[in-house]
């Protein structure tokens, strides 16, 4: 019985050693989940600069007032027989 006992109580801690400090061990999965959340927030923030784009991709699609306001307001461009005044305010 003593032996049987004795046998119990190291596989016991054989199995604790593991858990603890092994390859599946705590330390690994608390470090594995922090890169999780990281990745999660990247992806997030992929996601909303893929919806920005795929909204700009269909606007630029669907009518030319989103790429007249790209020339306009990105390259300079004006309309024929058109006049460009630029008010800028006083930065205090």
């Amino acid at each position: 019985m003593r032996y049987l006992s004795a046998a119990l109580i190291a596989l016991i801690a054989l199995v604790q050693v593991e858990l603890w400090f092994g390859k599946g061990g705590v330390p690994r999965m608390m470090g594995l989940q922090g890169q999780l959340q990281t990745q999660l927030a990247t992806n997030a923030a992929a996601k909303t600069r893929n919806a920005q784009l795929d909204a700009e991709v269909r606007d630029l699609k669907e009518g030319l007032e989103m790429v007249e306001e790209k020339a306009r307001y990105e390259l300079g461009m004006v309309k024929p027989d058109e006049i460009l005044v630029q008010v800028t305010t006083a930065r205090r």
